[in-house]
């Protein structure tokens, strides 16, 4: 007896014959093509599913000269991406956006310069269609790479850099700091201060001139650089508190580093928000709601910003944007919103 779970896989031609049409009507049908009238187009789908058809992506490819794959680069070593809860809220949003619209997601990861290479030879592979690029730092060559290999490419994150081909999905970061900073001022809060992100991201350098454009006379050393982590938001908290020990504030850059300034804050006998309020950013719930106090925070919709980024880049590769008249892609820079809890 023949083992059936060796069963040659059926083929177009077998989809075809069963379906009563030609071959060529069969694949205008299994690619998504148009032309082929809906009665016969009817069929071809029930014989794909009575015959368990499954297209060859390599031989789609050839015809459709598209792999439905997306490249998802993340300039982090693996330890920051699955330990952030932040990547993992965005790449959820590119995942649920890209399945919506059958694409798979190839996710790259770098531990440094590196690995530079091997992700510009894979994209120059011509193994996916496009590429999001996100938590780049000011001296990142992987969009140049990406350009170079001829990969249409979305930013997370605005780039260092600007010109009318970039497309890139962020946050109004300044506007949001500038809120969080005028909501400490608001509960009379006088000595705020601030616990910046790694500043060779636009992000960071964004959400420091927020609080800059509010308190522009302050002291440098009520800002301590951190490195979006809950270790660098609790060592920049220490080193606030020992040239600023009477602060009665801080606006920390991310939740997760507002989460370390709070574990210091704590154990030097400090009450929140009696003594020091804090304020946040990103409104991370596995973060927030479960920090003691809970965080008041500035509140980016990540997982709809990484749906945003899958959309803006499956936008650009559509056949349709390349067509006179079609309307132009921009940047998208979306509101951010005060949530406050009980640490401020």
């Amino acid at each position: 007896m023949s083992d059936p779970t060796f069963a040659p896989r059926p083929t177009l031609e077998a989809v075809a014959a069963r379906a009563g049409v030609s071959r060529a009507t069969a694949s205008r049908v299994v690619n998504g093509s148009e032309g082929v009238r809906a009665p016969l187009a009817e069929r071809v789908r029930q014989a794909v599913d009575e015959l368990g058809y499954v297209p060859n992506q390599a031989a789609r490819t050839l015809v459709t000269r598209r792999n439905d794959a997306i490249a998802v680069v993340v300039a982090e070593p693996e330890t920051r991406f699955f330990t952030d809860p932040f990547f993992a809220q965005q790449v959820r949003g590119i995942s649920r956006e890209l399945t919506a619209h059958d694409n798979q997601l190839v996710l790259l990861l770098t531990e440094g310069a590196a690995d530079y290479g091997r992700v510009g030879r894979y994209l120059a592979g011509g193994h996916v269609d496009g590429a999001l690029i996100f938590s780049l730092h000011s001296d990142d060559s992987l969009p140049v790479m990406a350009r170079k290999a001829g990969v249409p490419t979305v930013i997370g994150g605005r780039p260092s850099w600007s010109d009318a081909d970039t497309l890139y999905v962020d946050c109004d970061n300044r506007g949001g700091a500038q809120v969080a900073v005028r909501h400490l001022l608001g509960l009379g809060r006088r000595r705020i201060a601030h616990i910046a992100g790694p500043l060779d991201q636009t992000a960071s350098v964004d959400r420091l001139d927020g609080y800059r454009d509010v308190l522009p006379d302050v002291d440098p050393k009520l800002i301590a650089e951190g490195d979006f982590t809950p270790e660098g938001g609790a060592r920049a908290m220490g080193e606030l508190l020992d040239h600023w020990p009477d602060l009665d504030a801080v606006f920390a850059a991310s939740d997760v580093m507002a989460s370390g300034a709070l574990r210091v804050l704590r154990n030097r006998g400090m009450r929140v928000p009696e003594d020091v309020a804090v304020v946040g950013f990103d409104d991370i719930t596995s973060v927030a709601d479960w920090t003691d106090p809970p965080l008041t925070t500035i509140r980016q919709n990540i997982e709809e910003m990484g749906r945003m980024m899958a959309r803006l880049l499956l936008r650009r590769l559509s056949p349709l944007a390349a067509v006179d008249g079609a309307p132009a892609l921009s940047p998208i820079v979306t509101a951010t919103q005060l949530v406050v809890r009980a640490s401020a």
